[in-house]
Formats: structure tokens, C-alpha cells, sequence
């Protein structure tokens, strides 16, 4: 019993730093397989045209945060629900 307190504290503080960070980030090839895309290069000009989910640099990597791209999914599929 001793040992599953702390073992809770440290899940509970863990969650409390993350601040809502996600577990893991998306890749542009998640994107893909997500949406059922042609090539990565299509993820690549949908961030150079600036119509795709907002996506962000590592280094030299691209990477989406999973609520942004769900966010921009939901926009995306109310706006053709519209027309």
C-alpha cells in the first residue's frame, strides 16, 4: 500500500507539468496514413500554401500537435457540411 501512494503522487505531478502536452507528436507520414494522402509532399504544400494544420519545426523535423490537426479536421469537415 506504502509504495502505491507515491507511485499516484508522481502520475498525478507528472500530469501537472505536462500541462496538456501530448504523449507524442504527429509526423507528416501520420498525416498521411490519417487522411489517406498520395505523399508527404502533399503535407509539405498544404503548410506552404497555408491551408493544412498548423504544424511546427524540431530542429530540421515537422510536427503537428494531435489537437490542433483534430481542431483543423473539425473545421475543415464543418465547412463542407456547410456548402
Amino acid at each position: 500500500m506504502a509504495t502505491e501512494e507515491p507511485t499516484e503522487l508522481l502520475g498525478a505531478l507528472l500530469a501537472l507539468l505536462r500541462g496538456g502536452i501530448p504523449d507524442r507528436y504527429l509526423t507528416p507520414e501520420d498525416l498521411v496514413t490519417m487522411f489517406s494522402l498520395p505523399s508527404v509532399e502533399t503535407v509539405y504544400q498544404w503548410r506552404r500554401k497555408r491551408i493544412g494544420p498548423p504544424g511546427f519545426r524540431v530542429g530540421r523535423y515537422l510536427r503537428f500537435n494531435p489537437a490542433a490537426v483534430r481542431a483543423w479536421e473539425a473545421e475543415q469537415t464543418g465547412l463542407s457540411d456547410a456548402a
